[in-house]
């Protein structure tokens, strides 16, 4: 059964014109024991006091194997939203009440495949991010190849871009790329892509024998992308979603 708790605001700031990066510790002081690729609930009501929650995936880079203080998730801003009322304007010391963690987006043990394909729009990258020690432990170990594709209309967009970057020079076997579908970058990147995520799919060659598919963020492309793998031949037991739909 999931954990109830209230979350105190302790850091926060703009990942993006409109996105938000917020910390929080738990009012009880007790850690968040998760695994990375899940995700929190957060509670609230609307104006008129019907209850309602939002999910949000657990951002925080850990140690990959035990709790963490520092709960971080990222939000993305809607027009007229309650969830952007609440946690776009919540001061540092505010608190709201979550529960969780729910959701089994998560690297498997079981896995054998050769390579991780990943892929991501928006607030969608906000699991990967989690999963970074665990990816760089497979890497370690030879294990696995891990590719992301990771969607934007622009380099603003790329939230937590410059750590990924970062992730994939220092660990080979990690290939980071930012896919802009409507602006390049000022100064373009040899790892840049242009277009939109399911479209530079084909340029990974994506393999039955030896790929597994983790897909996160706008439906569309979760469709589009699912669509292409199945084509490639991926079994859909092998082709993981998660679709980030923005609620008001």
């Amino acid at each position: 059964m999931a954990d109830h708790f209230q979350l105190r605001l302790v850091d926060s700031h703009m990942l993006a014109p409109t996105v938000r990066h917020l910390a929080f510790e738990r009012v009880d002081g007790q850690p968040l024991a998760f695994v990375p690729g899940q995700f929190l609930q957060i509670h609230f009501h609307y104006a008129d006091g019907t209850a309602t929650k939002r999910s949000y995936s657990v951002g925080t880079v850990g140690d990959g194997s035990s709790p963490v203080q520092r709960i971080e998730i990222a939000v993305s801003y809607v027009e007229g939203g309650a969830a952007t009322q609440l946690l776009g304007e919540l001061p540092h010391g505010g608190v709201i009440d979550a529960s969780g963690p729910y959701g089994r987006f998560c690297l498997q043990a079981g896995d054998s495949n050769r390579r991780y394909l990943l892929l991501a729009t928006g607030t969608g990258v906000t699991p990967y991010r989690a999963m970074l020690p665990q990816i760089q432990a497979l890497l370690q170990k030879g294990e696995r190849e891990v590719v992301l594709l990771y969607g934007a209309r622009n380099e603003t967009e790329l939230l937590y871009g410059e750590e990924f970057e970062a992730f994939a020079q220092g660990n080979p076997g990690f290939t980071f790329h930012g896919c802009l579908s409507r602006q390049p970058r000022a100064v373009p990147r040899p790892s840049d892509r242009q277009g939109h995520v399911q479209n530079v799919l084909a340029e990974l060659a994506p393999s039955p024998e030896q790929d597994i598919a983790y897909l996160c963020g706008n439906p569309n492309m979760v469709d589009a992308a699912f669509t292409a793998l199945k084509d490639f031949g991926l079994a859909v037991a092998h082709i993981r979603r998660e679709k980030y739909i923005s609620s008001r």
